[in-house]
């Protein structure tokens, strides 16, 4: 998901993070425990940013045609 301030995109299996994209420092980072096997994910921080811009867009016009929803609901 996506908000007005997110930093973050999170890749994960079975409610562990794997993965996430760092939009602060520019960068992926790999959350692995250091005795797992270490894996890379080297598109995924373009597809992050991308995904990111589109959730976004999403999120200005959910946010007009809703008229301003409440930030809790």
């Amino acid at each position: 998901g996506c908000s007005d301030s997110d930093g973050v995109n999170m890749y994960g299996l079975d409610g562990e993070e794997l993965w996430y994209a760092d939009f602060n420092k520019g960068e992926g980072v790999v959350a692995l425990p250091p005795f797992a096997d270490q894996i890379g994910f080297p598109e995924f921080y373009g597809q992050a940013v991308g995904q990111q811009g589109v959730c976004k867009a999403n999120l200005d016009v959910a946010i007009k045609a809703y008229k301003n929803p409440p930030e809790t609901i």
